[in-house]
This record gives C-alpha cells, structure tokens and sequence, in this order.
C-alpha cells in the first residue's frame, strides 16, 4: 500500500497523518494558551507605590538634574553624573562602556538636536540594598531639527550607584 503507514492494526494514509499532525499542532497550541490564560488570570499587578518616598524624590531629582544638562548640552554635567565604570546598553545602538565615548556621541547626536522629557508618573524606584537604586520609567525624545516629527514613550532602567554621598549612573538601559 503505497504512502500508507502502519499504526497498530489501522493503516493510515499520507492525508490521514497530515491531518493528525495539524491537530496535535493546534491541540498543543490550545492547551499552551489556556495554560497562559489560567496563570495570567491568577496573576496580580499591583498599582505601584514607592516603598521609600525619601529615595523616590532624590532619584527623580537625580533624572530632573541629568537630563537638564543633557537638554541643555552641559557635557561636564553629565559625565560629573555617569560612573567611570559605565554601561550604557541601547538597543538600536549597542553598548558602550566608555563615559568619554557616550560624552562624545552625545555632542555629536544630541546638543542642540535632541530633547528628552520624562513621562510624569511613569517612573518606578526600588532601592538596592548597600547599593543604591533602580529607576524604571518611560520618556520621550524630540527631534529639534524635525518639530512635527511623531515622539513615542519609550521605556528605560537606570541603575544608581550611592557612592560616598554621592548619585552615579553606573547601567542604562535605553528601549525604544
């Protein structure tokens, strides 16, 4: 019997066992996403709320401070923030673990070109014990050179290192 399979005592065709590939395929695809769907259901996202109010405020003092200089092209500024150990991961861009590269890239790309604005109550703080903190948040960056040009949120995590009283950027990550 030519493209027949034997299976147990029934003979199936080549038809057949595409058939019943397709169902296995779908029948596992319907299980994995009721299985989704059941542990999404149970899941529960809390509405967040700063566990340290004091550390909040200074981080978003930290951003407002930062990113004025960067709006405002102070380079001293900025690299005065960026630790000398610096990771910057941006996913269009790569990483860049040198603060006088990014120092750089920003006169270039940046100064007088470009303006970021953060996303008001967007911004997430967790403190990192005998470390510092972790900002997660959205923002927006305008095209000076193009003023009509669309602006969309894009989220980004900053990683704060308190280093002898003093607030440094040592990661970044920038998603767009």
């Amino acid at each position: 019997m030519p493209n027949e399979s034997y299976l147990g005592t029934v003979f199936i065709n080549s038809k057949q066992q595409i058939i019943m590939k397709n169902a296995a395929i779908l029948l596992t695809g319907l299980l994995l996403v009721s299985t989704f769907l059941s542990c999404k259901s149970n899941a529960v996202i809390k509405e967040y709320t700063p566990s340290n109010s004091q550390l909040y405020q200074t981080i978003l003092a930290m951003d407002k401070t930062f990113f004025d200089a960067y709006n405002t092209w102070n380079l001293e500024a900025q690299a005065s923030i960026y630790a000398d150990d610096i990771e910057f991961f941006h996913d269009q861009g790569g990483l860049m673990t040198s603060k006088t590269d990014i120092i750089e890239a920003t006169k270039k790309n940046i100064c007088g070109k470009v303006t970021r604005e953060l996303i008001s109550g967007s911004v997430e703080v967790y403190p990192i014990n005998n470390y510092g903190a972790v900002q997660i948040g959205y923002h927006k960056f305008y095209n000076n050179q193009e003023p009509d040009a669309e602006s969309v949120a894009s989220k980004f995590i900053a990683v704060w290192h308190l280093d002898n009283g003093n607030w440094k950027m040592t990661r970044v990550i920038s998603l767009h």
